[in-house]
């Protein structure tokens, strides 16, 4: 079963072509890591995107170079959005080199988001590797705004080193909570680091549900979500509420391409969150 938040291939300008950008201004530029950089964006007219559900993405266009998919890490009401984009290509780079100020091309929201409504009286494990917490991060908005919606919250964060982590100041005031737990943990460290050490599995079993009234959220690289889902699903949790965020090889959004068809699925539009009944067979395929 997919998440509850239908794709609209319409709702990117509101006034022209579903493939036209509308111009947002950024804001403010935030450096996470020595790669990965935050922008905050604000529509440049009274004109923005419709709000996006926890788990949508845009696509944003740096003008005279491309536009790549990136998810939203935070929606405001007066229409701010927030995406935290690794330097990975050309597009990419070109996004975090801007400065508040600069004009950026938004389209979307597109693909179906995470299935908060379907979670509601559950207990959440959220599970995210690297650049995977800002697809997630809205998801624990939503849960901080709503806390008595929910269970039982377990967070569990992995990145390659400490100089990796990202959102490091809002990370210590989450685990200062007392509503959730917070795991985080890294690949590799120095001595200097004081936390655990391993990949974001070896954290699982530490983690407390209830596997039959549990839905598992995971965010990151592939083979930590199959990994992960596995995991969780091997302690009880239904694989139809183990989602999985397949942000992979999108380009035009709109199920128009092929670029991001995984088996029969296209995952900008039946995606990017998936349940891991449906992908379960694909995940372990090569190439596919």
């Amino acid at each position: 079963m997919l998440a509850d938040v239908a794709p609209d291939p319409t709702s990117s300008a509101a006034a022209g072509h579903p493939l036209a950008p509308l111009p947002y201004r950024v804001r403010a530029v935030a450096t996470e890591t020595a790669d990965t950089t935050t922008l905050t964006i604000e529509p440049r007219s009274t004109r923005s995107v419709p709000a996006p559900a926890p788990g949508q993405f845009v696509m944003l266009y740096a003008f005279g170079v491309g536009e790549s998919p990136i998810g939203v890490s935070a929606h405001r009401a007066d229409g701010t959005l927030v995406h935290t984009v690794r330097n990975v290509g050309k597009v990419t780079s070109a996004l975090a080199r801007l400065t508040p100020g600069d004009t950026v091309g938004v389209r979307g929201p597109y693909g179906r988001g995470w299935p908060l409504q379907e979670a509601r009286g559950q207990d959440l494990v959220i599970v995210a590797g690297g650049l995977g917490l800002p697809p997630l991060r809205p998801v624990l908005y939503e849960v901080f705004e709503n806390r008595d919606r929910y269970g039982r919250v377990e967070v569990i964060y992995g990145a390659r080193t400490p100089k990796d982590l990202i959102y490091y100041e809002e990370l210590q005031s989450w685990r200062r909570r007392s509503d959730l737990r917070i795991q985080v943990t890294v690949d590799a460290a120095g001595r200097d680091w004081y936390g655990d050490v391993g990949v974001v599995t070896t954290r699982l079993p530490d983690v407390r549900f209830d596997g039959s009234r549990t839905s598992a959220f995971i965010c990151g690289p592939e083979i930590m979500m199959r990994l992960t889902a596995q995991a969780v699903v091997a302690r009880g949790v239904r694989p139809e509420a183990t989602w999985v965020s397949m942000e992979r090889n999108m380009k035009c959004a709109v199920a128009l391409c092929g670029h991001c068809q995984f088996g029969p699925t296209f995952v900008c539009r039946d995606g990017p969150v998936l349940s891991y009944r449906a992908l379960e067979p694909f995940l372990a395929v090569k190439e596919v």
